[in-house]
């Protein structure tokens, strides 16, 4: 808070007798108004921002899609979209397509009409950046020591990307023959297309100083001991492959109960080509959406071989032939969910989807025991109406029934795979991390992804970015450094200003330095809070943005008659046009837009525009404090909720 005329004290500084009090008219002006207050310009971060567990700086891309942000001289808005992107997470065309979201849940425009479709406008940065070849830039290397990245998934992608952006070699240690982890193998090709999957993938090892061994697995074929020898630095990457079997009685060793995990492993490696007559999928997320539409598309083949069943594939012991597709028929799929369709965790387009395509789905019910015949084989899942008692299903007597079944898959969780490393075990099947992501007791060893804790590709995606940092930190010696209360990819005004060739100048001690409003050594009126704080809706003039629909992207989903077979991908993406209208429904929470709403309505033109040489993001409008009388006008009508009336008395 600024000091009163009548508090402030002379200090060291020199002033001649009578110069000691401010000649404005300042005090006169302000009894015209109770709040004493004048306009102070704060960023803080968007809500949609805050709910991204990779931290990516949304308004920031959406601000240039638009064209409120403008690139550097020589940059094209695309490429400038590109980069501002991929500075958290490099996977903008993989993401816009499945992640599910929770940004446009925490948009502030549900508050208008309907959330800002980011995934729509990410999905075209992406296919944009693909189609133009976007290279990502590789700086020197800042170290001659190199970092083994066990698991070639989207934390280990993730991880090796941002150890290269700080200048730093990595080594990624993948089982598979091909890298992508879940993307790779536990997404379907009509909701990954394979061929930008594979480019997202190329362009990070195209960085350089990524050495890639795919087919090796960690614990078996080389041990923890070799690679603490090799290498400087350890980030275990290695997701959760196991699936989880169903806790019922005769699942255990039954052939035909297989895991949703391996389920869709078996598929995306081009093994499994037709699935059973009778499927049943126990689950409710958005892994048992994936198997029972792959499972409606595969269908069955009536009278099939039993060396061909789907369970002989999954389990490797052989392979489909190509030819058996054309002979495929339209199979029974189910999926059954412990709670009601609105609870289940699964996205709801998804769920939706999935009826459209023909499966049924039973909610409220839980598994009981599966039904064997005399050879051992599932031949039913018996279920129950259930109810939920202390957050655990309890079986309401007397509801049994019998879904027939050919095969039954699990899909109600995932586990790690750490046979040959069971000293990280937590003794959950899962490994322990600090908040700078690295293993409790064994220095030199940082963890990242579901291996901690089986969560979104996003989140995955945002711990090894941190985990990148701390594993900077460990390699120069240096101590971890303490993480900010919003923990994300800011914008920053100083950053900004530098691009533009706005930067302030060097500061010098010399003359009255009382105040900074006509200093250019200093940022005038800003204050950055964006580390701290989140900014709500009802911080905004919600009352300025009019109804306007979402843009929404086209959606290829067939019906249950048209299923079997169709695997072209399942979203059209936005034109650029339309991108560009839906980036303009973002309503840049936080920070400036340009609306003009503050010159205009101050009845003192004491809030005036910035000479254009000298604007930039973040940096449109000032504040003539000589004029200003504290009315809050300005603040008041601000949409993005940008000025907060914070200085004065």
């Amino acid at each position: 808070m600024a000091t009163s005329q009548d508090e402030m004290k002379l200090t060291f500084r020199k002033f001649k007798d009578g110069e000691n009090k401010w000649s404005s008219m300042h005090d006169k002006i302000f009894v015209a108004d109770t709040s004493h207050k004048c306009p102070v310009y704060v960023h803080r971060t968007p809500p949609c921002q805050g709910s991204c567990p990779s931290g990516e700086d949304i308004r920031g891309w959406l601000q240039i899609v638009r064209g409120i942000e403008k690139p550097p001289k020589g940059v094209d808005w695309h490429e400038y979209a590109f980069r501002r992107s991929t500075d958290a997470n490099p996977f903008p065309a993989m993401m816009g397509r499945v992640c599910p979201a929770p940004c446009e849940d925490g948009c502030n425009r549900n508050e208008v009409d309907d959330f800002v479709g980011i995934n729509a406008v990410e999905q075209f940065i992406g296919d944009t950046a693909y189609e133009n070849g976007y290279k990502f830039e590789a700086p020197p290397l800042t170290t001659d020591k190199k970092v083994a990245i066990v698991g070639g998934g989207p934390a280990g992608m993730s991880a090796a990307y941002h150890l290269r952006r700080r200048g730093i070699a990595s080594c990624i240690f993948d089982d598979h023959e091909k890298l992508g982890g879940m993307m790779q193998y536990g997404i379907p090709g009509y909701r990954v297309p394979r061929t930008h999957l594979d480019h997202e993938i190329q362009r990070i090892i195209d960085m350089g100083d990524i050495e890639v061994r795919t087919g090796v697995r960690v614990g078996r074929d080389v041990s923890v001991e070799e690679l603490e020898k090799e290498f400087d630095a350890i980030l275990w990457a290695i997701g959760c492959k196991t699936g989880r079997g169903l806790p019922v009685p005769g699942w255990e060793g039954t052939p035909n109960c297989i895991s949703g995990v391996a389920f869709l492993e078996a598929f995306n490696k081009g093994d499994l080509k037709v699935t059973a007559e009778k499927v049943v999928c126990v689950g409710g997320g958005d892994t048992s959406i994936d198997v029972v539409s792959v499972a409606r598309r595969l269908g069955k083949i009536s009278n099939l071989n039993p060396k061909d069943r789907p369970e002989e594939v999954i389990y490797g012991h052989t392979a489909h032939d190509a030819a058996m597709t054309a002979a495929r028929e339209g199979a029974e799929v189910t999926l059954t969910a412990l709670f009601p369709r609105e609870e289940m965790t699964a996205t709801e387009h998804e769920v939706r989807d999935a009826l459209t395509e023909g499966v049924t789905i039973l909610n409220e019910v839980m598994p009981v025991e599966v039904i064997k015949n005399e050879e051992g084989r599932a031949t039913g899942l018996k279920m129950a109406k259930c109810k939920l008692e202390d957050g655990r299903p309890v079986p309401i007597e007397g509801t049994e029934f019998v879904l027939e079944a050919d095969l039954i898959v699990a899909a109600i969780g995932q586990g790690g795979d750490l046979e040959g490393l069971e000293d990280f075990d937590n003794g959950r099947g899962l490994m322990d991390s600090d908040q700078f992501y690295q293993v409790p007791n064994k220095p030199g060893h940082f963890v990242a992804g579901d291996i901690i804790r089986p969560h979104l590709l996003t989140t995955a995606i945002g711990q090894a970015s941190i985990a990148a940092e701390s594993i900077q930190h460990y390699l120069n010696n240096e101590a971890q450094v303490k993480r900010p209360k919003v923990d994300k990819h800011h914008f920053n005004l100083l950053a900004k200003l530098n691009e533009a060739g706005l930067a302030p100048v060097e500061f010098q001690p010399e003359g009255d330095l009382r105040g900074t409003s006509s200093a250019n050594y200093a940022i005038h009126n800003f204050e950055d809070r964006a580390s701290s704080e989140i900014i709500s809706h009802d911080q905004l003039f919600l009352g300025h943005f009019a109804y306007e629909p979402r843009h929404k992207r086209g959606e290829k989903i067939p019906g249950a008659d048209e299923v079997l077979g169709h695997f072209e991908e399942r979203y059209i993406g936005l034109p650029e046009e339309e991108a560009q209208a839906e980036a303009g429904r973002c309503m840049s929470c936080g920070l400036c837009f340009e609306c003009d709403n503050c010159v205009i309505y101050c009845p003192q033109d004491a809030v005036y525009r910035v000479k254009k040489d000298e604007a930039t993001t973040g940096r449109y409008v000032a504040t003539d404090y000589t004029r200003c009388i504290g009315c809050h006008i300005c603040s008041d009508v601000c949409p993005t909720g940008y000025i907060d009336m914070a200085m004065g008395e």
